[in-house]
């Protein structure tokens, strides 16, 4: 009987020991994939960085040299780029700040409104999300043309050009990038406020709570969890941004005023032909997006103990 007991457990052992790789197996096909689609071409990323790797290269007319960490010396040395890491960190905050307003306002307006304009709004805003980057862009040029746009017009504003000064540049692509951004948040938050019993907050509403002190006090510590999903992935979403600024300001700007990092790296790799330097460019662009990553999952991991 002893015998029969050990070998019931030798094989509850070694169906454990083989059961462990089954989801690695299923898993297999998906990282393989995203071995040749994210790994490799990061590997190569990383490899141009440290490489001399320009147009002479690229043809075949000069041979290609290693040259260690010297291209992100002379990044590092270059005052340009940190003018424009800095426009980039600037930017993406007010993008981020101007989305969570605007996004967590409309979802709550969508709890307090009858089924019509709440349909409607909900169409609206998917509209400008489901909106190709690229178009919604040239639509946003052409309504604040200073010739022919009819924003100047019903402003008053004359012939007044949005893409001449550096700040109102930045402030149009700003709206556009907010106009197709909102709507992620206030569909996320509304659902996470439709998830809130109900009795929570009528007992707030009966307590003499203000909407305010509603959503700061009720509202928001139980939407934590979701106001960090959405916080981070617009941070990542808008520190990328390149398709608005290259559109909307004729690919900088006027002297490169309005470049952020995406377009600065494009235009040193392509414009430039430095391959190896906006390469380098694009490395410090993932580690910066990697740290936000490693601490949305930090955040995130201790969100799910406290749940």
């Amino acid at each position: 009987m002893s015998s029969l007991r050990a070998g019931t457990a030798r094989g509850r052992s070694a169906r454990a020991r083989g059961g462990g790789w089954t989801p690695w197996l299923y898993l297999a096909p998906a990282l393989v994939l995203l071995g040749g689609l994210l790994v490799y071409p990061i590997y190569q990323l990383g490899l141009i960085s440290f490489l001399e790797y320009t147009q002479a290269q690229v043809s075949g007319g000069a041979p290609t040299t290693f040259q260690g960490f010297g291209n992100y010396q002379r990044l590092f040395a270059d005052s340009q780029f940190w003018q424009v890491l800095a426009a980039t960190l600037l930017f993406a905050a007010a993008c981020v700040v101007s989305t969570l307003l605007i996004g967590c306002a409309l979802a709550v307006l969508l709890t307090r409104v009858r089924a019509l304009p709440r349909l409607a709004l909900m169409l609206a805003a998917l509209g400008a999300w489901a909106t190709p980057a690229i178009t919604g862009s040239t639509v946003w040029v052409f309504l604040f043309d200073p010739d022919f746009g009819p924003v100047n017009k019903v402003l008053g504003l004359g012939d007044f050009s949005w893409t001449y000064d550096r700040y109102s540049a930045f402030a149009l692509v700003l709206l556009e990038v907010v106009w197709c951004s909102f709507p992620f948040v206030m569909v996320t938050v509304y659902a996470g406020i439709r998830a809130i019993p109900g009795e929570v907050l009528e007992a707030a509403s009966l307590d003499g709570a203000s909407q305010w002190r509603t959503w700061r006090s009720v509202m928001a510590p139980m939407l934590r969890p979701i106001l960090v999903v959405v916080t981070i992935q617009s941070i990542i979403w808008d520190f990328k941004v390149f398709t608005q600024i290259y559109v909307m300001t004729n690919g900088g700007g006027i002297a490169g005023q309005n470049l952020v990092l995406n377009v600065y790296a494009y235009q040193k790799a392509f414009a430039g032909s430095e391959y190896s330097l906006g390469s380098a460019i694009g490395v410090v662009m993932l580690v910066i997006l990697l740290a936000v990553t490693l601490v949305y999952l930090r955040i995130m991991r201790r969100e799910g103990r406290e749940l």
